[in-house]
């Protein structure tokens, strides 16, 4: 039994991370009603680096399967490079909810799994593994009736799908990176690289108003989100291929809708619906892959 648990241990950590980033949503949309997109940027992933650099200082750059000509030059590239994605994959989203509803924003962002499906079959020149397309289809469906998005392509629309190409192409490079380099010091590159790109947008933006509501958006989505879940989400990265890992994260509505729940909101017989054929899809995304893993292996 325990073998059998070890085996979904990176799968259980992606929906770790999935179920941090859906139980903080709601607490995040408020803090943007008083703060602004690149502030609160800043202020999260300033955060979540004093969290991780006790733990990342004085660690070795090499991942498990480093390769012959990697060298912290490359690490320390590849995480910048991870750190410029983020940041303009966080600052399109936000400036999205300033301009669509937050069912649109969360739909259109939801694509990333999608996004991560294509990039990955582009950069490896192979399509995704079975069982991946047709649990894309249904997490895609139910994701479409949990949120209740209507199909309008306004300029916030348009720009938090800009949103949702970065944050596929994320997973991608990710599962490029996770297995040749460590794991926290990547991650507390990414995020020095996500605050000090976003600060460079500041000027142009402001601060809007630093109250107890951003504050607690901040201490959760810094902690939980960023150094937590981050930290889980490139670990398991080590394993599973990023289609899969970007869809698992769909999880993340779920959640939220839960949380919307307790706090009296009511999806409705469609969301609910939708909350359903999202959890089918991860069933039939793990009997594919994990079938195909040890048709691989025989």
């Amino acid at each position: 039994m325990v073998v059998k648990v070890r085996a979904y241990l990176p799968e259980l950590a992606i929906i770790a991370a999935s179920t941090l980033y859906g139980a903080t949503f709601s607490v995040v949309q408020d803090a943007l009603d008083s703060t602004t997109p690149s502030g609160f940027n800043v202020l999260r992933f300033s955060l979540g680096t004093l969290v991780l650099l006790p733990f990342a200082l004085g660690r070795r750059w090499q991942g498990p399967r480093p390769r012959s000509r990697d060298s912290w030059r490359t690490m320390a590239l590849g995480a910048t490079m991870l750190g410029a994605l983020t940041a303009f994959a966080y600052q399109t989203q936000n400036i999205g909810l300033q301009h669509t509803t937050t069912s649109n924003s969360a739909f259109i962002t939801g694509l990333f799994a999608v996004f991560a499906g294509v990039f990955e079959a582009i950069r490896f020149r192979r399509l995704p593994r079975r069982g991946i397309l047709g649990a894309l289809a249904l997490s895609m469906l139910g994701l479409f009736l949990l949120t209740g998005a209507e199909p309008t392509l306004e300029f916030g629309d348009a720009i938090t799908l800009f949103a949702a190409a970065s944050f596929g192409a994320w997973f991608v490079v990710i599962g490029e990176l996770a297995p040749r380099f460590e794991i926290l010091v990547v991650t507390a590159v990414q995020f020095v690289t996500v605050a000090g790109l976003s600060l460079l947008v500041v000027p142009f933006e402001g601060w809007g108003t630093i109250d107890a509501t951003v504050i607690l958006a901040v201490v959760f989505t810094g902690i939980g989100c960023s150094a937590i879940a981050f930290s889980l989400s490139m670990w398991a990265q080590r394993t599973i291929e990023p289609s899969r890992a970007g869809f698992l994260t769909l999880f993340e509505p779920v959640v939220a809708g839960v949380v919307g729940y307790a706090i009296g909101e009511r999806l409705g017989v469609a969301g609910y619906l939708g909350a359903l054929f999202i959890l089918a899809g991860m069933v039939v995304a793990q009997l594919g892959t994990h079938r195909a893993r040890r048709a691989d292996a025989m």
